[in-house]
Formats: C-alpha cells, structure tokens, sequence
C-alpha cells in the first residue's frame, strides 16, 4: 500500500512459524524475524511481532494469533485506520477471492466457523468450571459444579480439530475476537 502523497509500495512479509529473534541475533543479522517491511521490493525493516513499523504519513501494524494474521493494517498519524489488502497468493488473499467470487457460500463457512467456535468455548467453560470446583479448597468455599456435557473421546478429538480448522478459517479472514478465537489456542 502507498500512504497518500507516497509514490512507495510498501508489502509485509509475515512468517508465522519463525521464532522472535533474540537482540543478540538482531544485532548480528543473523536468523529471520517474523516480520520484515519491504519498500518498492527492498527489505527496510524487521522485527519481532506485534510491531508497527513506522511508514510516512503513519505506522502499519501487524500482529499474528495462534493461527495467522489478527491485526494488519495502515494507522495514519491522526488516526484513521485502513486494512491493508493481503498478497493475493497468501492464505488470505486466496480466502478474501473466495469471498468475492462466492459471498453466500463465504458467509455460510463463517457462520459455520464461528458456531464451532462458540460451542468449543461453552464446552471449554464448562468443563473448566467442572475441573475447578473439584479442588477441594474452592469446593468448601463455592461448592461443586459438575458439567451437565459429557462428551466420548472421538467428539473431543472432532471438536478440537473442528475448532482449529475455524481459527485458521477466522484468521485467513482477518477476523480475531480476543475471547473466541483464542479458545482454540
């Protein structure tokens, strides 16, 4: 994205499987950072994530999740935020084209991803309820709650991989809600 006024093309390049760089391996050059900002194709900044590299007219932001981007996007200097379009060959660029060429059947897969996610997270709940209360201190204090959803082991392994499967969809979206999403983290 060029910032107004800019005649700069500016590309992120995120690597959500790299390690954060020590300062040490900074200094040095030496590894990959997660993040580095490229201007006109010449690599002009790196960094651990979350990171706002400093741009003219502004900062762009990026941050990452569990399972992919959360945040990316452009803060001009007053204020204004505008999502910046990701490269059209990354997971995202490929999810927001199947946006655009198929919206009813991208709302149906966000609705779907978003319903898994709310009953991983009422499931989760529960169950963590059921496991607190069953310390014997907090049970003298509150009581005991037993979970009224008993699940077999194959709907726990179906439920977790369900719900990591909608993170990663929610993440290609550009979607994070901090409560739901980090539920299947």
């Amino acid at each position: 994205m060029a910032p107004p006024g800019n005649s700069h093309v500016y590309a992120v390049d995120v690597r959500y499987l790299a390690d954060a760089k020590t300062r040490r391996q900074h200094e040095k050059a030496v590894g990959k950072s997660p993040a580095a900002l490229y201007r006109d194709g010449v690599q002009v900044y790196r960094a651990n994530l979350p990171v706002a590299f400093p741009v003219p007219g502004g900062v762009i932001e990026v941050a990452t999740s569990a399972f992919g981007l959360k945040r990316l996007r452009f803060v001009e200097d007053d204020g204004r935020e505008h999502t910046l379009r990701p490269d059209p060959r990354s997971q995202e660029g490929r999810r927001a084209r199947f946006g655009r060429r198929f919206p009813r059947a991208s709302t149906v897969v966000g609705v779907v991803s978003l319903a898994i996610l709310l009953v991983a997270l009422t499931v989760s709940l529960l169950h963590g309820a059921d496991a607190l209360t069953r310390i014997p201190l907090v049970a003298a204090h509150i009581g005991t709650f037993t979970s009224p959803i008993h699940l077999p082991t194959w709907a726990k392994i179906t439920l977790g991989g369900a719900g990591f499967l909608a993170a990663v969809e929610r993440a290609s979206r550009l979607r994070y809600n901090r409560l739901i999403d980090s539920v299947a983290s």
